[in-house]
């Protein structure tokens, strides 16, 4: 493929990057997705000089500090691959084992962990490799919406890393990436922050937060997860993708900040989901094209694309067309600084909006919801379906309103081998017909599927946007 094409935004963890598969029943993989990562060969592999100006006793203060804090993951996963389609009917399954690998950053001594989200997503089985002591660790929650995933081992032993503070990062400041890069553990690699406030559009989720901190210091496939620390040794982000044609560093890396993470990390911990927060509107940034056409001067801020009817910006007397300039006196340059300052945020804060309308400056006071367009703290409320092997939850209204759908059950978890698992239906699969009968609850469907018959499909939504079919017979 011509490398011309498209600058790849690779997410850089080994679980795609050093990705192998052992397979099964003699069946030959599809191991083509675009984020596997070639490994460079030593004689493209060249070192970089820094200036002696360079604080090296800081470097070496930092590395001591967060090496020891930063572990290598592994994980296996069982795929088995279908259609969602008639094919199913005549042919059975490829099945494959996946191994992959990536870090994590051990954020609490109680044995927390932080990682990417694309690092663990799909995993079976997880295991931390910390020195020469391995651990099996459990998934304690993810959002996929931040890419940011916490899991445990059953150990204190660990140290935490000491964590920054992201809002007091500099573009200039020097910084470590802390990894496992071509599953070469506990590597130290420095640079430069070069930028903040990224937006590169990689998360592909229905909801995705980037505010990206930018980075020069050499992050390649296997670092995803890392720790990204200050000269002090002090954790300021989650490293996460990288900026390439090839798959491998090509001079910039970016990381989450850990603002961001310590709210992800404290929410999974005490909801067992992060609690989002919603404007109700969505966002544009400011070019010179559209300045031109709405009179707009200064190009820093964002415009009010849409409102969406009777949400918390409706309510506070946004309109489309209007341009934020400032939020609780902070200024907002771009759309991603607007998006980190949400993703901080509770539903039930107020914020206080500085809008430019016609040219005149207007306040406006705008509380923040959850996604069922209320104020209240949300918990996780998953069911599982016993004779099923599998649990499910229901679709909260900012996704169906985003869908287009009306009603819908969503596919959390299901056990190997059991009735669920065979269907081959994929976690994070939404059902909203089952027989052209509308799934309203995880009760309903789990009703549906148990008292089935004969041959039955399954309608709904997968994790693209698609509307899909699964035919059965049972």
């Amino acid at each position: 493929m011509d490398q011309v094409k498209t600058i790849l935004l690779a997410l850089i963890s080994g679980a795609l990057g050093a990705l192998f598969v052992n397979q099964i029943s003699n069946k030959e993989v599809d191991n083509s997705a675009k984020y596997v990562v070639p490994e460079l060969p030593p004689s493209q592999v060249s070192n970089v000089a820094y200036s002696a100006s360079i604080p090296n006793e800081n470097f070496v203060d930092a590395s001591k500090k967060s090496t020891g804090s930063v572990v290598f993951i592994q994980t296996l996963s069982e795929v088995d691959y279908r259609t969602g389609g008639w094919m199913d009917w005549f042919f059975e399954p490829r099945s494959s084992q996946q191994i992959g690998s990536g870090s994590g950053v051990v954020f609490a001594e109680d044995g927390y962990i932080v990682t990417n989200n694309h690092v663990i997503m799909d995993a079976d089985e997880i295991t931390v490799i910390a020195g020469k002591r391995s651990y099996r660790a459990e998934l304690v929650g993810r959002d996929p919406s931040s890419d940011l995933a916490v899991i445990k081992i059953n150990s204190n032993e660990l140290p935490a890393i000491a964590k920054g503070n992201s809002e007091q990062v500099q573009v200039g400041e020097w910084v470590l990436a802390v990894g496992n890069p071509f599953n070469l553990t506990s590597t130290v690699t420095a640079g430069i922050v070069s930028a903040k406030g990224r937006n590169i559009n990689i998360l592909r989720d229905k909801f995705p937060i980037e505010s990206f901190i930018q980075t020069d210091a050499a992050i390649n496939p296997g670092n995803s997860g890392g720790a990204l620390v200050n000269a002090n040794g002090e954790l300021i982000g989650i490293n996460t993708a990288i900026l390439s044609r090839t798959g491998s560093y090509a001079g910039y890396g970016f990381a989450i900040p850990v603002n961001i993470v310590k709210k992800v990390f404290n929410d999974l911990i005490k909801y067992g989901e992060v609690q989002k927060a919603f404007t109700g509107a969505e966002f544009i940034e400011i070019d010179s094209e559209l300045a031109d056409r709405m009179g707009v001067e200064d190009l820093d801020g964002v415009i009010v694309a849409e409102v969406k009817e009777d949400g918390a910006a409706d309510r506070a007397g946004l309109k489309k067309r209007d341009v934020i300039r400032k939020i609780n006196n902070s200024q907002i340059r771009s759309k991603a600084i607007l998006e980190e300052l949400i993703a901080k945020s509770y539903p039930g804060d107020k914020l206080t909006i500085l809008v430019e309308r016609d040219k005149e400056m207007i306040n406006r006071e705008l509380v923040l919801t959850n996604r069922e367009g209320t104020t209240s703290i949300l918990k996780r409320n998953i069911y599982y379906a016993e004779d099923l092997e599998a649990s499910f939850e229901s679709v909260s209204k900012v996704e169906r309103d985003l869908l287009g759908i009306a009603s819908g059950v969503k596919v959390v978890d299901y056990k190997s081998n059991g009735f669920f698992a065979n269907l081959g239906i994929p976690k994070g699969f939404i059902i909203t017909q089952i027989n052209s009968r509308a799934i309203n609850k995880p009760e309903e469907l789990a009703k549906a599927l148990e008292n089935v018959r004969g041959r039955f499909d399954v309608i709904g939504i997968d994790k693209r946007g698609r509307k899909v079919y699964y035919p059965f017979r049972r």
